[in-house]
């Protein structure tokens, strides 16, 4: 056993899973990331107690009015059973009498086991299945590493790690339903197939727009059959022995999200949104007939392209060196490349038309556009595979330019983890549209300088809540939070912070020898 253990350490894909171990525990805050993530672990609550869907108060700002009267929140239910395990662990860890002193402080025990445990889980697993997709595609193992590795460092990916809103579910979910389904398409395995099925069918509970990333992975395959010059007889027969597994997964998790539905608002055939439109303009009569969709295609459609706030090319700069390469080196793509190329990039085109008209297109408070985030994600991920497999093949300014992309996505990526994620959002309530990246690093600056107040950047609400000022200038790692707790012991708290430290030295020493063995 130890001698396999001791094998085990030196494997690549061992290590890979290691970093993205020690990088997810790292930069947690603690913080479930978003109200719409409290909102759902609030739902998940009252599966399994008596508490309420929606607390008390919290109506008409969040929840909506259903059977017999009662408030249900309006998110799908897919998040809330992801976070039902460590919800019953936090909540019986959170009433031991060693955490007496801390009760009643933000972020509490339960949060903090249910983010922590949930976005590690999420992070290894999406990493992992990552690579292993790669592999089947048929990158080398080192490019393969380094794809995984990109998608972890170099995306928004990274963000949601540590803000954990639907995201990185999305992902993993489409990640496996991409892995298995490819699988299934070139060794005929069954198992693989159900379990890629499952997997897209679970996304429906989260989400029902990924119904576009079901179609997304069905295309996917339909397209390397047809670029592979296959018959029409073998094609109708793959269609036919996919549709005998998919078909009744996807109409199971579908027809869960329908009695779903019909429990909280005695509907089948709508979705929260058109209660959501109904109910807020009996609130509010003045909104537009429309809504809530009720957005200007210009705005909807041109914001996730060309807006300093929100735009896919400065949040994940990866997705622009992606396309260059696709369409610099389109005649040398195997086949599948170019399916993944042409169906990843129609679904970033099909979530941005679909959310175009949303009241909130943008995501709202949000690092960037999280309703596409998913799909730019999957177009960026072959983004470095691509760049060392055609490496000879690109004039050396290529290779350097793609090597810059590269640095400043990662740079982005590293960015996001420091500061709360809303805190440029409030800071443009007074200073007026900014390029929020570009606002970031000046926040990271001031507060390194001292010079917050003085670069005029305290000079919004959250500078008037000593919480909300100590979340805006504060690492947004839960060491360094709890370490401005005068309800925690200074010798835990710097214990916490010298732990800290220990893992990102471990995790820089798993890096590089991940580096060597790869080479």
């Amino acid at each position: 056993m130890l001698a396999r253990l001791a094998e085990l350490r030196h494997r690549p894909v061992f290590l890979l899973g290691a970093a993205a171990f020690l990088t997810a525990l790292l930069v947690q805050s603690g913080e479930l990331g978003s109200s719409d993530t409290q909102h759902r672990l609030q739902a998940t609550h009252s599966f399994w107690t008596s508490e309420p869907a929606v607390l008390p108060g919290e109506y008409p700002e969040f929840g909506l009015i259903g059977h017999h009267g009662r408030i249900y929140g309006w998110y799908g239910m897919g998040q809330s059973l992801l976070m039902l395990p460590a919800d019953i662990a936090g909540t019986y860890l959170e009433q031991l009498p060693i955490f007496d002193s801390y009760r009643g402080n933000d972020p509490g025990v339960r949060d903090i086991v249910v983010s922590v445990t949930t976005n590690i889980l999420i992070c290894v697993l999406a990493v992992l299945v990552c690579f292993r997709l790669l592999r089947l595609l048929d990158f080398t193992e080192g490019q393969a590493i380094a794809g995984a590795l990109g998608l972890l460092f170099a995306t928004t990916f990274l963000h949601y790690t540590q803000n954990m809103v639907e995201n990185n579910f999305i992902m993993l979910l489409t990640l496996v339903g991409f892995c298995f389904q490819y699988q299934w398409l070139r060794s005929g395995c069954s198992r693989a197939l159900l379990y890629g099925s499952l997997a897209l069918g679970a996304n429906l509970l989260t989400r029902l727009t990924t119904g576009l990333n079901l179609a997304a992975v069905g295309c996917f395959l339909l397209l390397v059959l047809l670029m592979e010059g296959a018959s029409w007889s073998d094609i109708r027969s793959r269609v036919r022995d996919y549709l005998k597994f998919a078909a009744p997964c996807y109409a199971f998790f579908f027809a869960i999200d329908r009695v779903y539905q019909w429990y909280r608002f005695g509907s089948w055939f709508n979705t929260y949104l058109a209660v959501f439109g109904e109910q807020q303009k009996q609130l509010d009569p003045t909104l537009p007939a429309n809504f809530p969709w009720s957005t200007p295609w210009r705005v909807g459609l041109l914001g996730p392209l060309i807006t300093r706030e929100k735009s896919i090319f400065l949040f994940d700069p990866l997705i622009v060196l992606a396309l260059v390469l696709a369409v610099l080196l389109w005649k040398r793509l195997a086949p599948d490349a170019r399916a993944w190329f042409i169906v990843t990039t129609l679904l970033v085109a099909a979530d941005i038309v679909f959310y175009a008209r949303y009241v909130v297109w943008s995501g709202d408070f949000a690092w960037g556009d999280r309703y596409v985030s998913t799909a730019v994600e999957l177009v960026a991920m072959m983004a470095i595979p691509l760049l060392l497999r055609h490496r000879g093949q690109l004039r050396p300014l290529w290779w350097k330019v793609g090597l810059a992309l590269i640095a400043v996505s990662v740079c982005i990526q590293l960015a996001a983890l420091v500061f709360w994620y809303p805190l440029e959002i409030y800071q443009m309530n007074t200073l007026g549209p900014r390029f929020v990246i570009g606002l970031r690093f000046e926040n990271i600056a001031a507060v390194v300088l001292g010079k917050v107040q003085a670069w005029g950047l305290s000079n919004s609400w959250t500078w008037d809540d000593p919480w909300q000022r100590l979340r805006s200038t504060t690492p947004w790692f839960l060491p360094f939070l709890l370490a401005k707790n005068p309800d925690v012991p200074r010798w835990l708290a710097h214990a916490l912070e010298a732990t800290w430290f220990a893992l990102l030295a471990g995790l820089l020493l798993v890096l590089s020898r991940i580096r060597r063995l790869a080479r």
